[in-house]
C-alpha cells in the first residue's frame, strides 16, 4: 500500500499532537482453525493475515507506531514477517502471554513513551477500514474509551442445559467487534485493577467497564471480520478480492 499523507489527532489548542499506538493482539494458538499453525501466520492470496491487518494500520495517519503480541514459538518468524513487509512506521513485536489479556498487559508496557490512544485491535482482523479506524480514535479522544459495534440481527436467546430460558431483547444487544480505544490512562488503571483482583475479561473494555469508566459505542461494518475458523477463509479471500478491485 502506498505511503498515506501524516494527519494528527489534536489536543485543543495550544498543545500537542496526540500519539497514538496500536496493540496488534496475535498472540492466539488458533486452535479452531485446525491449521496446525497460528491462524494470524496463514496467508490470504499470498500475504499472511496478520501482514494484511498491520498494513491497515500502517496506512492510518492517526497511527504513530505499533506493537505486536506474537506466540512464543513463533516470535522470530513474525519479526522477519513484519521486517519484510514494508512498514512505514515503526513496529515491534513481542512475547504474548498465556491468555489474550496477558499479551495486551504486555504490549502497554512496550508502548512509546508519551502514548496518550491506544487502539488494541485483533491480529485476524484484517479487513477493518480506514474510516473506522479514525472515527474509533476519535471518539475515544473526547469520551476515553470507544469500540466498535454492529447490531444484532438474528433473535438471541439464554439457555441453561440446552433449555430456553429467555429471549434476550435484540434492541440492547451488540457484536462488539476492534479495534478498541482508550486513552492511556484509563486502559492503565482498568487492567492494573483487574490484575490486583486477579480478574480476566473477554475483551480490553470489559476491563474499562469493569473500572467503572464509559465506553462509547461506535457503528461497525460487517466487513470488519474475525477469522477463526476454516469456514471464515473464503468469505476472508472474497472481501480481500473485492478490497483489491479497482475502483471504477
Amino acid at each position: 500500500m502506498g505511503a498515506t499523507p501524516q494527519r494528527r489527532i489534536y489536543r485543543p489548542p495550544g498543545q500537542a499532537h496526540m500519539k497514538v499506538a496500536a496493540i496488534i493482539a496475535a498472540a492466539g494458538a488458533g486452535r479452531r482453525m485446525k491449521a496446525g499453525r497460528p491462524k494470524q501466520l496463514l496467508a490470504l492470496e499470498g500475504v499472511p493475515i496478520l501482514v494484511l491487518t498491520l498494513r491497515k494500520f500502517d496506512a492510518s495517519p492517526l497511527i504513530d507506531h505499533i506493537v505486536i503480541a506474537s506466540p512464543r514459538e513463533t516470535v522470530d518468524e513474525v519479526r522477519q514477517m513484519v521486517d519484510e513487509a514494508g512498514l512505514t512506521k515503526p513496529a515491534i513485536v513481542i512475547e504474548g502471554g498465556e491468555r489474550r489479556q496477558d499479551s495486551v498487559a504486555s504490549a502497554i508496557g512496550n508502548m512509546a513513551a508519551g502514548t496518550d490512544l491506544v487502539a488494541v485491535h485483533d491480529g485476524v482482523r484484517p479487513f477493518v477500514s480506514l474510516d473506522e479506524i479514525e472515527q474509533v480514535t476519535e471518539a475515544a479522544l473526547v469520551s476515553g474509551a470507544a469500540i466498535l459495534a454492529i447490531p444484532i440481527t438474528d433473535t438471541v436467546k439464554e439457555v441453561e442445559r440446552d433449555v430456553v430460558k429467555s429471549t434476550l431483547r435484540r434492541e440492547n444487544l451488540v457484536l462488539v467487534q476492534t479495534p478498541q480505544v482508550f486513552q492511556t490512562k484509563i486502559l492503565h488503571e482498568a487492567f492494573d485493577s483487574a490484575r490486583r483482583d486477579g480478574y480476566y475479561g473477554t475483551d480490553e473494555a470489559s476491563l474499562v467497564e469493569r473500572s467503572g469508566h464509559p465506553v462509547l459505542l461506535v457503528r461497525g461494518s460487517k466487513r470488519n471480520i474475525k477469522i477463526t475458523r476454516p469456514t471464515d477463509l473464503a468469505l476472508a479471500r472474497f472481501l480481500l478480492e473485492e478490497e483489491r478491485a479497482p475502483v471504477e
